[in-house]
């Protein structure tokens, strides 16, 4: 089976913070790392399965350079960025707590990949085999916004997987009610979504945690992939299954980027094997959700969602 995978959304520049435990406004030095949640994925699937396509769009601008570059290093496969020069890559801030937790300003009103034309999902070619992933940020309303409905379409039309991570981040958003009104429409076009324990209520407007994991089934919905940190992580199947798997203790130094790592190793375990996406959650789930935790486990021992990315031998 020739599987490929297809990241959509955006790509940036995360500046991080030299000096840790301090408000954004105090820090006095930063670092470049090339982000951005699709972007990290896109990596970590090259990384650890290959076959791995970027969807973006970039700024004529040296931010964009050092993106494209990075990516070719990964050997993600950078054909389907675009570039323009009537706006610049987007850029996010970033201040860490102690414990690695993190505080962004974002950079992008308008970026470059919110102005990506959606003419060009036409030139993408999608089969069945196939992995679609997308999240949250890009869903503004945009030509990005409606590049992602028609790679979407493409999927389903072609009998491609689509995996939702909403990746909620309030700051990018002026109205939430429109945000979580605009997730929900988008999660009954995914078939597989994941989302965190810290995103489920404002995602659902639920406070019970079982009953707002339930309502996540609703349209093409087949799986749902819940993240609780340090706790763990839960798969639950469309037929009531429930697989569960508890990370090995870590000393978190930087999260940027580990929930994007454990959803790309979730990925790519679904790239590595030969059956359909569905079918290889359902008899190698509990497998997957630990071997995601073991590589989000990694990243969050470094700094940079990418430059902590491991491979597969390296683990």
């Amino acid at each position: 089976m020739n599987k490929a995978f297809y990241a959509i959304g955006e790509a940036l520049i995360d500046f991080i913070p030299k000096d840790r435990d301090r408000l954004l406004k105090e820090v006095n030095g930063f670092e470049p790392q090339v982000g951005g949640a699709p972007c990290n994925v896109a990596a970590a699937v090259q990384k650890l399965a290959g076959h791995s396509h970027l969807i973006t769009q970039l700024g004529e601008d040296a931010f964009g350079d050092r993106i494209v570059e990075t990516l070719e290093q990964i050997e993600v496969n950078s054909q389907f960025i675009q570039r323009t020069s009537s706006a610049n890559t987007a850029l996010a801030f970033v201040s860490l707590t102690a414990d690695g937790e993190r505080d962004f300003s974002f950079y992008r009103k308008p970026s470059a990949d919110m102005l990506y034309d959606p003419e060009h999902i036409q030139t993408i070619p999608i089969s069945s085999d196939d992995i679609i992933h997308f999240c949250s940020v890009a869903l503004v309303e945009s030509p990005m916004k409606a590049a992602h409905e028609a790679l979407i379409e493409k999927a389903r039309r072609e009998g491609a997987t689509v995996v939702f991570d909403p990746n909620v981040r309030l700051p990018l958003w002026d109205d939430h009610e429109l945000y979580q009104q605009t997730i929900q429409t988008f999660i009954k076009q995914a078939d597989i979504v994941k989302i965190s324990d810290e995103e489920l209520e404002f995602i659902t407007q639920i406070s019970d945690e079982a009953e707002a994991i339930q309502s996540l089934f609703q349209g093409h919905v087949k799986a749902v992939i819940y993240t609780e940190g340090s706790k763990g992580a839960r798969l639950i199947l469309q037929d009531g299954t429930i697989f569960s798997a508890q990370p090995q203790p870590v000393v978190a130094i930087d999260t940027t980027g580990a929930g994007d790592a454990f959803i790309g190793a979730v990925i790519a375990q679904l790239m590595r094997h030969e059956t359909q996406p569905l079918e290889t959650l359902k008899v190698h789930g509990e497998e997957i959700l630990s071997f995601a935790n073991k590589v989000a486990g990694h990243v969050v021992q470094k700094y940079g969602a990418l430059t902590s990315l491991p491979t597969y031998e390296e683990l």
